[in-house]
């Protein structure tokens, strides 16, 4: 039997042990933390729970594919609740937006702000749904380690206009201001910048209306012990608590790995699902690590990191939906202080979780348990996180969320907190200059030119944010798809399982 290696035992990680696991493989996953789910944590604080990590679903499909190869059915294993709204989005001058995904809703709030924008965006949705079919249903789903792959769709992809920015490509739809924002901001969901990622990411309106936006109840833990399960009763399981201190290199193939305390495990594949740079500078020894892929990590650029503070309120704040958005006033300024700046911001944007609309259990009655997340430079465009900045930092998001986007009582209300710097994405998950999303989403940074799922070195093997497609739940398990495909293709076994999984929407076609 083979013997393959998962080093991360996050959604990615995870789902590719589900999926070779299934296909006949001895599967050991190895994670440095004491429990699943990497960036997707939980946190409780008292009477009051958070998710640390992701904390919205979007095509469920790519979980019931992996249910399915386990012998069960996503409605059979886990409870999601479809949001409505899927979020409100604030703006500076204290305007809102619904967004909804629901065309005729959308549309109405659309035409408050700009009524001839109506039939735009009809258009618009048309333009993003061939992009999502073509980019994303298809071509996301395998691998781009051959240049000659990659030119052969080249011209296609040009025809969906995806040298153009998220950005650029919305204004020839729309032309007020705020309904820009409203549908180029996606990117920064998975560390892009609007201003410079490709028009391809700017599928997520479609992609949230073909299946929806949920909530898992029980928060994002749930989804994470669903996937735990799976690979249990495919007869695999996740050491927790064992750091992976180097992988082994043997004529020049990566053979297994040597986990903190000296053990030496072997594998006929070894998959990582952590952070690409850090596993190339400091996982593989100094001999083995490529010249050209050492030099794209040192030039990349990475996305950008984020202050989170995780806050128990003694009261509601009855204008948050689920999830809540509440942009700069200067948007485009914003941004590019944020990817391109020395470090400081001007102003704040933020993103507002507040699970309890949805699971009052998150919080006791009346109070409220919520996430603040605030887009912040990562460390190596510099920025001052020592404890007396981090403090300053929080009396400012405070603040500015209290007296200048109506939620009073705010600071007097706030019971217990704890919070994330980026030092703690840097510190706690070994995120290359403590960014949040690993490498920025541009075209030259996509496909062919992202790390690839076949990492270049035999035996290797990467899944995850920093591979392709990219960040977000939905990447990251087309990622597992196709990098176990890569495995099954590399390493054959001598009598493989055959399993038949129904088709689904963003699913893949090769992998049984």
């Amino acid at each position: 039997m083979r013997h393959v290696i998962v080093v991360g035992a996050g959604f990615g990680g995870l789902a590719t042990a589900i999926r070779l696991a299934a296909h006949g493989y001895r599967v050991t996953v190895f994670e440095a933390l004491d429990r699943p789910g990497g960036r997707a944590g939980a946190l409780t604080l008292g009477p009051y729970r958070f998710d640390t990590g992701p904390t919205l679903l979007t095509l469920p499909s790519l979980l019931d594919a992996l249910c399915r190869l386990a012998g069960t059915r996503l409605q059979d294993e886990l409870e999601l609740v479809r949001l409505s709204p899927y979020y409100r989005i604030l703006f500076g001058d204290g305007r809102a937006f619904e967004y909804w995904g629901d065309p005729e809703r959308d549309e109405e709030e659309i035409a408050r702000f700009d009524p001839r924008a109506v039939p735009a965006y009809r258009s618009f949705m048309r333009a993003t749904q061939r992009i999502y079919k073509r980019a994303f249903g298809e071509l996301a789903a395998q691998p781009f380690d051959r240049l000659g792959t990659f030119l052969g769709v080249l011209p296609e992809l040009l025809r969906l206009e995806a040298h153009r920015s998220v950005y650029r490509f919305v204004s020839r739809y729309f032309h007020d201001p705020y309904l820009r924002m409203v549908f180029s901001f996606h990117p920064l969901f998975i560390g892009g910048n609007p201003l410079r990622a490709s028009a391809i990411y700017s599928i997520v309106p479609y992609l949230e209306r073909l299946e929806g936006v949920y909530f898992a109840r029980g928060g994002m833990q749930a989804v994470v012990g669903l996937l735990v399960r799976l690979l249990e009763r495919l007869g695999s399981s996740v050491r927790f608590g064992t750091p992976v201190r180097e992988l082994v290199v043997s004529d020049r193939r990566v053979t297994g790995v040597v986990l903190d305390d000296g053990e030496r495990v072997v594998g006929d594949a070894v998959i990582v699902n952590g952070d690409v740079a850090t596993t190339v500078t400091e996982l593989l020894p100094a001999s083995a690590r490529p010249r050209w892929l050492v030099h794209w990590i040192a030039r990349a650029r990475y996305s950008m990191s984020c202050y989170i503070l995780y806050g128990g309120f003694s009261r509601r704040f009855e204008q948050l939906r689920h999830h809540t958005i509440v942009m700069p006033s200067d948007y485009e300024s914003h941004i590019r202080e944020l990817f391109d700046g020395d470090g400081t911001l001007s102003e704040l944007a933020f993103y507002l979780h507040a699970p309890t609309r949805t699971d009052p259990d998150f919080a006791p009655p009346g109070h409220e348990s919520l996430y603040v997340l605030v887009p912040v430079p990562h460390l190596g465009r510099g920025g001052d996180w020592s404890p007396g900045a981090r403090d300053r930092f929080r009396e400012r998001v405070l603040h500015t969320l209290e007296y200048l986007h109506g939620l009073d009582g705010l600071t007097g209300a706030l019971e217990t907190w704890s919070e994330w710097t980026p030092l703690d994405f840097r510190d706690r998950l070994r995120s290359y200059h403590g960014a949040a999303f690993s490498f920025e989403p541009t075209l030259l940074q996509s496909a062919y030119f992202r790390p690839h799922n076949r990492s270049g070195i035999p035996g290797l093997y990467f899944v995850g944010a920093g591979t392709h497609p990219g960040a977000g739940i939905p990447g990251v398990l087309l990622s597992a798809a196709v990098t176990a495909q890569a495995v099954v293709e590399d390493v054959p076994l001598a009598h493989a399982r055959t399993m038949h999984v129904p088709h689904t929407a963003a699913s893949e076609r090769r992998l049984p």
